[in-house]
């Protein structure tokens, strides 16, 4: 028996109800179970319970044993002075609070349906890594819809919270915090480490400064992410090289990576970070003002537009430094657009609201990943092989989450497509 499920079983009262007796023979009536505790302290809150003749306003304590109390040392807090009831698998000892007033025990070991824990043993088999799949025939799309609401947001305010986590080390500088986030996720999950390192060593006021220039642009990005250091024939290498070192002594830069901390196994050479720093260093140029572009467009054509932009003609026939290669676009595609505005630009469009109090600005954030495509991963085909739809980046990003939070972590009674499983007959 676990506690989370006692915690289940009791927020819904899933168990026989009737002529309720405390350990010490009391007859007990629940009006209400109270509110769960995320906070320190007993587990539910505001409990309405008549024991006997007397209605008792308070909280609640739930364990699998009664000496659970005990072992947790509540007998000496004085937070669990006003628990009026304490609910157990297992009553195998007599309670206290911390002044020595007996406090009644429920005992639920008798009072729940087998079938109940029948069923939440098989929920949690582990045939399947989403473990309600084999239920979700079952369950309401209204259960299933809300509990994506949920999860949506909840991924939004995750990333929200690091967004204000990094902040603090810009001078609450939004510019320098959009210019961040975007260089972490411009190199995908591969090199987001080193792209985001870049960003740190090269503050976005510098490269506004410069943006008037693509090839001095360029020169202090490629410097700053250590692509300089070699001796080389190639003159577009050596101009971009001259600049640099012109530019680190003027801004008195200090350089945090090195060239080998770039990953290029396994990507395409569209992917190359070479090619991504070049695409990086075209945007700034062409949009210097990020956290402006970010937050004020009408529409997302609009947006996508300003972001379809082409790196210098260098690139069309190089994915690296002095090697030719087979002539390409040298344009940001759309999937990479599409990257842009679920990673960057909703989660600081939702962190904003939250920082202003703007509501409007979160669900312009939501509003976006509504108007976006799917994403096609692992993560989402499995939800596809369970039958649920997956129409766009709400929908995906909702899912991401579920899936990471929830069913990895088998929570599924803190999520309310296994809470309806459970409670189905």
């Amino acid at each position: 028996m676990e506690e989370a499920f006692l915690h289940f079983i009791w927020n819904f009262q899933q168990f026989t109800s009737r002529d309720l007796l405390s350990d010490s023979g009391q007859k007990i009536t629940v009006f209400h179970p109270g509110y769960i505790n995320t906070d320190a302290g007993p587990d539910f809150k505001n409990a309405k319970i008549k024991i006997e003749e007397v209605i008792w306003n308070g909280n609640v304590e739930i364990h699998v044993n009664s000496k659970d109390w005990i072992r947790h040392n509540h007998q000496l807090d004085d937070a669990y002075d006003n628990v009026i009831l304490h609910v157990v698998w297992k009553n195998d000892a007599s309670i206290t609070r911390k002044d020595g007033t007996i406090i009644p025990t429920l005992e639920l070991k008798n009072l729940v349906d087998d079938q109940l824990i029948l069923k939440y043993d098989k929920l949690l088999e582990p045939q399947e890594e989403i473990l309600c799949s084999k239920f979700m025939d079952s369950t309401k799309p209204i259960t299933i819809m809300s509990m994506m609401d949920k999860a949506l947001v909840q991924r939004l305010e995750s990333k929200a919270d690091k967004i204000f986590r990094e902040i603090a080390f810009t001078d609450n500088d939004w510019e320098e915090i959009s210019w961040r986030l975007l260089c972490r996720n411009f190199g995908f999950k591969t090199n987001a480490f080193p792209f985001q390192e870049m960003a740190k060593s090269l503050p976005i006021k510098i490269l506004k400064k410069e943006a008037g220039d693509l090839h001095t642009v360029e020169a202090l990005m490629f410097g700053q992410a250590g692509f300089l250091e070699e001796e080389s024939a190639d003159l577009y290498f050596k101009s971009l090289s001259d600049e640099y070192r012109f530019k680190q002594k003027k801004y008195a830069l200090n350089r945090l990576l090195d060239k080998h901390q770039w990953k290029f196994l396994r990507l395409r050479p569209a992917n190359f970070p070479t090619i991504r720093i070049a695409q990086l260093a075209a945007l700034v140029v062409s949009q210097p003002n990020l956290f402006s572009l970010f937050m004020d467009f009408n529409t997302i054509s609009e947006l996508k537009n300003k972001l379809v932009i082409q790196h210098s003609p260098y690139w069309i026939d190089h994915y690296q430094f002095g090697k030719l290669a087979q002539v390409h676009t040298g344009k940001i595609g759309m999937s990479s657009i599409d990257n842009i505005l679920i990673n960057t630009v909703a989660p600081l469009l939702f962190a904003y609201g939250i920082h202003k109090d703007d509501e409007t600005l979160k669900e312009k954030s939501m509003k976006l990943l509504v108007s976006l495509g799917a994403e096609s991963n692992t993560i989402t085909k499995r939800w596809n092989a369970a039958g649920i739809s997956i129409k766009s980046a709400f929908d995906s990003q909702a899912l991401i989450e579920l899936f990471n939070t929830f069913c990895l972590k088998k929570r599924c009674l803190n999520c309310a497509i296994g809470v309806e499983v459970l409670n189905q007959r």
